[in-house]
């Protein structure tokens, strides 16, 4: 009963996170240069033509009119058509859904694999050459920007060495091979970042749980470093880690807007930038939206999921 409380209040606090982000979405919007009507009509449109559009689909309206417009439509799943293709938001959306859900857990999961096994083997010789070394890189690769990551890793692999496209992308359909031989790259600019990040909580968790008084009596008796860490130490130490989980999956749908504009990947995040560039307003507002919800949902899962795993930790 408490936890289905405790979800219900996370799914609550879903409405007001949407309503404050979509509202700033739009006031930003409106902060943008150029005019939307020009975005359909072309360069060469008439002050009556560009008059006739705003009118049409109330680009003349104060932005708090056209925003209760657009939640009212938004309610019952009508996000409006683009105004480049014309298509519905909903059907560019789900082209490109998949695509940036592919990535992200992709990098996710690199991320949290490499963090655990560097972490482990780092611990194996608290301050040794292993140990100092992947201190370095993981302040390093917190503090590299995901583009210059991307064009270092395009350099050496793509250019160099020639292992892997510069940029594109192949769909699943076309065989899994393809499609993780255009992936690669991206995944591995998306985790760099967040492997030193999982790295530095899980080897700071792990050098704590290590100096507990039952790890210290098992090593009195006789066993190995290696075999307390897997067995003993590495358990207790991911709670950290599974708590910043949440947070990183909103960095992650963060960094695929570089990534994905840069190798040209057609998900959602290039979708976004190319829907500022060309003033897509019901498309920008639908990403911005649906990016909000998943970030949302996501941390709600991680937080139940912590309760569960950890019964210390109460919902709120």
């Amino acid at each position: 009963m408490l936890l289905t409380r405790a979800i219900a209040g996370k799914l609550f606090y879903l409405v007001p996170v949407l309503l404050l982000v979509t509202l700033a979405t739009t006031v930003l919007i409106d902060l943008l240069p150029g005019d939307p009507a020009v975005t359909i009509l072309g360069l060469g449109a008439t002050p009556e033509q560009v008059a006739r559009i705003n009118a049409e689909y109330g680009f003349d309206r104060p932005f708090y009119e056209r925003y209760a417009a657009w939640v009212s439509g938004a309610v019952v799943g009508d996000f409006g058509n683009s105004l480049v293709t014309s298509r519905p938001v909903i059907s560019e959306i789900a082209a490109r859904l998949p695509v940036t859900i592919q990535l992200t857990v992709m990098a996710l999961v690199l991320s949290v694999l490499l963090a655990i096994v560097l972490a482990l083997l780092a611990s194996v010789k608290e301050g040794g050459w292993f140990d100092r070394v992947m201190t370095a890189l993981s302040s390093g690769s917190m503090s590299v920007p995901s583009f210059v990551a991307a064009v270092v890793l395009v350099y050496i692999f793509a250019i160099v060495l020639g292992w892997a496209p510069v940029a594109g992308y192949r769909p699943l359909r076309d065989g899994l091979g393809p499609n993780l031989h255009f992936m690669a790259l991206p995944v591995i600019t998306m985790s760099l970042l967040e492997t030193g990040f999982f790295y530095r909580i899980l080897r700071g968790d792990l050098a704590t749980t290590l100096r507990e008084d039952y790890i210290l009596a098992a090593r009195a008796k006789g066993l190995g470093r290696g075999y307390l860490l897997l067995r003993h130490a590495l358990r207790p130490s991911l709670f950290s880690l599974m708590a910043m989980v949440g947070l990183s999956v909103g960095r992650l749908l963060g960094g695929t807007v570089i990534v994905e504009t840069f190798f040209a990947v057609p998900g959602l995040g290039q979708l976004l930038v190319n829907s500022v560039t060309t003033l897509d307003i019901p498309v920008i507002q639908a990403a911005v939206a649906l990016i909000a919800i998943f970030y949302v949902l996501i941390n709600a899962t991680v937080d139940v999921l912590y309760s569960v795993v950890d019964p210390r930790v109460k919902l709120r």
